[in-house]
């Protein structure tokens, strides 16, 4: 009894924390889902209806009758696109850096997770702003590659779904490269020495100890970069423009200029179902995995 009552009383401070600023909130936002849009915008707090997820599919003709609208479903699948490329963009980059980063003495090992971590001192509004005077037409890598004779044309890469990836790369690269560096700074060196003894050269070792023994970080890092990628609002809104609008953006139209707050939580707990849906099968795959001999 005794024993219980203590755990409890551990437990209750993080549990309360949890609820206070997690599930409240978005008990908040699920019950704004289903009310109806007021007059002048907003929240009808006394009609309720679930017509802001009927919206996300359908749209109402002349007639009053629903028909297909797919233009949500295609800002949904730029956002899962370019959440997938910058989580590979980041894998290609992260993972040798990564490496190159765990099999360098320690004094400079520290160094280096020192230099990764730099940019979490600088406010990403900021970061994403400085992005913008190098990538528009004239500016720095612009007016560079023309000195150079390499272009006598503008760039036009601002305001394109690849001004976007650049800046989701940029962004969100620590969080690839750090989770792989702690699964590689852990890994067993005499593993490898065996491995070469065994008449393995550089890339079947990398290919059959260093990857399979890293892939924890790898899975880590590419949730880290995926997840977020998905709801990213600063990058696409600075780098972006309206071309290549996300879901992040999508939402923050729904809650901020539209004035349309049940369809932006909705649209937000329609984004919040496909994160969970695809965590659960990552962790079903896990744990069958586990279970096989």
């Amino acid at each position: 009894m005794i024993r219980g009552v203590r755990r409890w009383g551990l437990v209750a401070p993080a549990v309360a924390i949890v609820g206070m600023f997690v599930v409240a909130p978005l008990s908040l936002m699920a019950y704004v889902s289903t009310l109806d849009r007021g007059p002048q915008g907003m929240v009808a707090w006394d009609r309720h209806s679930l017509d802001a997820y009927v919206q996300f599919l359908f749209e109402r003709d002349l007639t009053g009758r629903l028909a297909l609208n797919t233009d949500y479903l295609r800002i949904f699948g730029r956002s899962i696109m370019l959440a997938a490329i910058t989580t590979v963009v980041t894998l290609l980059i992260g993972f040798p850096t990564a490496l190159w980063m765990a099999f360098q003495p320690l004094r400079r090992r520290t160094f280096l997770v020192f230099i990764v971590t730099v940019p979490f001192w600088t406010n990403l509004l900021v970061r994403n702003f400085a992005w913008i005077l190098l990538l528009r037409d004239g500016g720095v890598i612009d007016a560079s590659l023309r000195k150079l004779g390499i272009t006598s044309a503008p760039m036009e890469v601002l305001y394109t779904p690849f001004a976007t990836g650049i800046g989701l790369t940029y962004s969100f690269l620590p969080y690839m490269i750090l989770p792989i560096y702690v699964s590689l700074e852990k890994l067993d060196r005499r593993l490898l020495e065996a491995a070469f003894d065994l008449g393995a050269d550089r890339w079947r070792t990398l290919w059959r100890v260093i990857l399979p023994l890293s892939m924890p970080g790898i899975i880590g890092g590419a949730i880290l970069v995926f997840v977020p990628g998905l709801g990213a609002f600063i990058s696409p809104e600075l780098l972006g423009g309206a071309k290549s609008m996300m879901i992040g953006s999508l939402i923050q139209e729904q809650f901020g200029q539209s004035r349309n707050w049940p369809f932006g939580a909705a649209l937000a707990f329609v984004l919040l179902a496909l994160v969970l849906t695809g965590l659960w099968l990552h962790a079903l795959r896990f744990r069958r995995e586990r279970r096989l001999p």
